[in-house]
């Protein structure tokens, strides 16, 4: 376990110097931050968005809260790249903010081909 989560930390790290040297140009779903940079964030939620069963972490929990103050935003980090190519089912992503028991999660919020619970 602790082997994966090294090897998934390296592997976003990579990602996210390849996203910074590219820049962001304007001003998107999470301002001019790319959802790809704040996809790191999300690294204690890695468990949990590939598997519907597993334990979602207190760090997790609090990341996905920051982030779900903006639905959008929030919907572009479990889809961006970054997120696909750690592993990140966005079926099973999605489901977190509930898993969590996040009272004020946008329920019913359409991101990409799925909805929110």
């Amino acid at each position: 376990m602790m082997k994966s989560l090294c090897l998934l930390s390296f592997f976003l790290l990579m990602i996210f110097t390849i996203t910074a040297e590219k820049g962001v140009e304007g001003a998107g779903e999470c301002g001019r931050v790319s959802p790809d940079r704040l996809a790191l964030r999300l690294a204690p939620c890695a468990s949990a968005s590939q598997d519907p069963q597993a334990d979602v972490s207190d760090r997790c929990c609090s990341e996905v809260h920051t982030l779900g103050q903006n639905p959008g935003c929030l919907c572009a980090v479990m889809l961006s790249e970054t997120a696909k190519s750690a592993g990140v089912k966005p079926e099973v992503a999605i489901t977190i903010p509930k898993r969590c028991n996040l009272v004020d999660r946008p329920v019913g919020y359409k991101c990409g081909g799925y909805t929110l619970p």
